[in-house]
């Protein structure tokens, strides 16, 4: 992994280098998902917001794929600025800004619109600033939906379900915890060997949400589809400072603007990716099963209290969100 980060460090020099003499400024931005996902829909329009505010001026490159390196690779080649921007998921965020562990509490948003009156109000943007001090400046949350329970041999309809199963988690404390204290086997394993996984019974199934599931074609080897919706986990959107820092106060204005007309726009695309994947799936004849979320909820309340016990100076945190 260093060595890809120190090969990346050298083309982007170079590359940095080339685009200042040569025309605009240009702002390159790495990321996981495929050009189908919908949240690589809303990074397609920030860049296409922040030339339109810039005239020109600012562009933004994308680089989809995982092309420059996985999420944790992103993160680090923002951190010594060789890459301008990215997008992770809040779960992966947390193992550099402690302060997003708090988006992977089980059921800690009510619905939809609590989780984004949270998330676009002073709560989410002030935890969206705590990563300034670790060089990586969140500028706005992606929707990516609910995670839910599949599996390929036995259904999950209650936690009681759960025992003696290998589910697939991010490598996420607090997924681990979720999915051990509901009766599973957590399993933290690389994304892209998930589906070899599945098929080959080295783990019996995962969770996640609805496009993810889909994209991946683990519906394809997945019977069973458990929409208990126990997290809410958002992307974020990030740029390091040590770009940030070289832009002026108007280009800050204009990358800020986008990231947030960008934000909205990218709502309606996962919302229509949802409804393609459910048919998706149901058409393939995978099981969706919609179980009693309070019995899942219930079951995973010693999370929280273990979290707030190893955290107590996010325990006002917890409380505010649960309380906007």
């Amino acid at each position: 992994m260093r060595l890809k980060i120190i090969l990346l460090v050298i083309l982007f020099t170079s590359l940095v280098s080339c685009e200042k003499i040569e025309g605009p400024e240009v702002l390159y931005l790495g990321h996981t998902l495929p050009q189908t996902h919908p949240v690589h829909k809303g990074m397609l329009e920030f860049q296409k917001a922040l030339e339109k505010k810039s005239s020109g001026s600012l562009k933004v490159k994308i680089f989809p794929d995982g092309q420059l390196g996985s999420e944790r690779e992103l993160l680090e080649l923002l951190q010594i600025g060789s890459v301008a921007a990215t997008k992770v998921s809040a779960a992966t965020l947390s193992n550099f800004v402690p302060e997003y562990n708090v988006m992977g509490i089980p059921y800690l948003f009510r619905n939809k619109e609590h989780q984004f009156s949270v998330l676009e109000g002073s709560i989410g943007k002030s935890i969206l600033e705590k990563g300034s001090k670790f060089w990586l400046r969140g500028l706005c949350y992606y929707d990516a939906g609910s995670r839910s329970f599949y599996t390929s041999k036995k259904a999950i309809r209650t936690p009681q379900d759960l025992k003696g199963l290998k589910i697939r988690v991010q490598n996420n404390q607090m997924a681990i915890n979720m999915v051990n204290t509901m009766g599973g086997d957590a399993t933290p394993l690389a994304y892209g060997e998930l589906y070899t996984a599945i098929q080959q019974g080295v783990v019996d199934g995962a969770e996640n949400n609805p496009p993810s599931f889909v994209s991946s074609n683990h519906y394809e080897i997945s019977k069973y589809y458990t929409l208990d919706e126990h997290s809410s986990v958002p992307d974020v959107l990030l740029i390091g400072t040590k770009y940030w820092d070289k832009l002026s106060v108007e280009q800050r204005v204009w990358v800020q603007e986008a990231a947030d007309e960008s934000a909205q726009a990218q709502k309606k695309f996962w919302r229509e990716s949802v409804e393609e994947s459910m048919k998706v799936a149901k058409d393939w004849g995978v099981e969706i099963i919609i179980p009693e979320k309070s019995l899942f909820a219930e079951k995973s309340k010693s999370v929280v209290e273990k979290f707030v016990e190893k955290y107590p100076e996010m325990a006002n945190i917890v409380n505010d969100i649960k309380n906007n």
